[in-house]
């Protein structure tokens, strides 16, 4: 079964499970694990950060940024199709008693002067604005990258309102790689982000938040609070090491499967590409062939592949490290019969 539904289904490679067997380890809430220690200082060094913090998910360390930087009751700003707004099950205001600012953008890109426009005057009737959080690549619009000039536009915006930004880097090296750019070209424009070491870096579990020492010393605690201590976590955190080290420069293989993915379905009969793919992610309108989505992909299970709904009317399919260019080529050969 050739597996398009997401890149968090790959699996560890043969050097991550050799690393994660024979990893050193100690009690990372003492802050004893080696290992651990050494993945947060590459970590930190990579993304041009004082400090990083392993963390079990993408969603717990967003959750950790809003909740290191923001008190109950105030506003963040964030994209209307955002990751942290879209999927992280309102846990922004579960957990951190915030509420959305939402801003419509364009392929993930907010317009700066929107959102200088959100940001709340000094009013008892009005939270305070005390976040600003940017996603990049950006999912719901298919892995389409945030330019670093609108980062920058807003990054000025927040420093001159005296507002931290937070990048949701759940993809961010996909981002750097399909632009030829080093990751802190983007981390920068930032006070926090957060990256996967799963998903296209291809490791089973965890990602990093980075940040100033002060900022990563209040999200271990909050880290803790949830129960996000762990105990010998560098056998996790071999893979992630692998991750930094093999991972990033193949990203481009996936980029590359996606596109010609892309551009086989821009000639079928029926199907509509809603997005040129940037990265990773390619995402088809099937409406013009009279399927719903779970007839769509029941038909194209059984023909081997599998993708995931996206919307009414729209199916996502994601490559990464375990799909071939021959499984790609199997992919187009069965929504081709699909659609037929």
């Amino acid at each position: 079964m050739i597996d398009l539904r997401s890149d968090t289904l790959t699996q560890p490679t043969k050097e991550m499970r050799d690393a994660i067997y024979t990893a050193s380890v100690g009690d990372d809430v003492y802050g004893e694990d080696p290992t651990i220690n050494k993945l947060e200082k590459m970590a930190a060094e990579i993304t041009g950060k004082e400090a990083a913090l392993f963390v079990t998910s993408g969603t717990q360390g967003n959750q950790l940024a809003v909740l290191a930087q923001c008190s109950p009751g105030d506003e963040i700003i964030v994209e209307s199709e955002s990751h942290i707004f879209f999927y992280e099950g309102a846990a922004i205001s579960a957990l951190a008693g915030v509420q959305p600012r939402v801003i419509e953008g364009v392929r993930g890109e907010m317009d700066p002067v929107s959102v200088k426009q959100a940001i709340r005057s000094d009013d008892i009737h009005f939270p305070d604005t005390t976040l600003i959080c940017l996603e990049n690549t950006h999912n719901r619009s298919g892995g389409s990258v945030v330019s670093l000039d609108n980062m920058k536009k807003i990054y000025d915006v927040a420093q001159e309102a005296g507002i931290p930004v937070h990048i949701d880097g759940a993809r961010l090296f996909n981002a750097a790689v399909a632009t030829n750019k080093n990751v802190t070209d983007y981390t920068q424009y930032c006070e926090s982000v957060q990256f996967c070491l799963s998903k296209g870096l291809g490791s089973p579990v965890g990602s990093i938040l980075a940040g100033d020492k002060k900022f990563i010393q209040k999200a271990r605690k909050w880290r803790k609070r949830l129960g996000g201590g762990m105990r010998q976590a560098g056998f996790l955190a071999a893979s992630g090491i692998i991750s930094l080290t093999k991972m990033v420069d193949r990203l481009s293989e996936d980029h590359d499967k996606a596109q010609k993915l892309a551009e086989a379905i821009e000639g079928m009969n029926g199907l509509e590409l809603v997005n040129k793919p940037d990265t990773n992610i390619v995402i088809i309108n099937i409406e013009n062939t009279k399927q719903k989505n779970e007839e769509f992909l029941e038909r194209l299970k059984q023909e081997g592949v599998l993708a995931v709904s996206f919307g009414e009317g729209q199916i996502r399919l994601t490559t990464h490290y375990d799909v071939s260019d021959e499984d790609i080529n199997h992919a187009i050969s069965a929504i081709r019969r699909v659609v037929r």
